[in-house]
């Protein structure tokens, strides 16, 4: 058996060629001084970054025939961002498995987002020159669907979402009023209004003029019963 079947059985891929998950679960830190760079997980990184954006690309273009160009395009960033390929690393368990030097050990390298994140596109990358396209696809097709089809942060800002449903109603852009600014200087608090042809003002506050707006945009758009995506 595998010394990494439980692994195997998480992606839900098993390998041929024991090698490729070794080098895509070895940190440069693990390596001595003298070894090459290429013996880590960085070149299937950087191989299973762009697998991973072609794979999601086709799962996006076959899910949402209606969609436009940019529609998909900000589905697309928000599902290969970095965030998002550490959360499924954590699905997989993968910091119990990286081979670290002992000093990214101690800092706690096993649990940092960027590490994780850069070792499920390494192993997507293994996966790919190991399988083929076919097994990548499968491998990032289970573990990206559910997110694909429920998203788990806003795909677009309040304050865009609300300009794009006013132009499509063939309504002025929302004009964003400051109506007070309170506190210290180190520590303001500003009062944004919204306003819409058509629609009653709303007021929010917050920490700076950008955070204000965006918490008056999201309330327009709820009080409306627009969903956020």
């Amino acid at each position: 058996m595998s010394k990494y079947a439980v692994l195997e059985k998480r992606i839900g891929y098993g390998f041929k060629d024991v090698g490729l998950i070794d080098q895509a679960l070895t940190h440069v830190s693990f390596l001595a001084p003298e070894a090459k760079r290429a013996l880590s997980y960085q070149r299937l990184e950087f191989l299973g970054d762009r697998v991973l954006g072609l794979v999601v690309a086709e799962m996006l273009n076959n899910a949402f025939p209606g969609s436009d160009e940019g529609e998909l395009s900000r589905r697309l960033a928000d599902l290969v961002r970095k965030e998002s390929c550490a959360e499924v690393a954590d699905d997989w368990n993968l910091g119990h498995f990286i081979r670290l030097g002992d000093g990214e050990i101690q800092a706690g390298g096993a649990r940092k987002a960027a590490i994780l994140a850069d070792v499920c596109e390494s192993v997507i990358g293994a996966v790919f020159l190991d399988g083929g396209y076919s097994a990548a696809r499968k491998v990032v097709s289970s573990a990206w669907k559910e997110r694909m089809d429920q998203p788990r942060r806003p795909l677009r800002d309040a304050k865009t979402a609300l300009q794009e449903w006013a132009q499509a109603r063939g309504l002025p852009a929302p004009r964003y009023v400051e109506i007070s600014r309170a506190g210290p200087a180190h520590a303001p608090l500003f009062v944004i209004g919204v306003q819409v042809e058509g629609f009653a003002g709303l007021q929010a506050e917050g920490g700076s003029k950008r955070i204000a707006e965006q918490a008056v945009a999201r309330q327009f758009l709820q009080r409306e019963g627009l969903v956020l995506v």
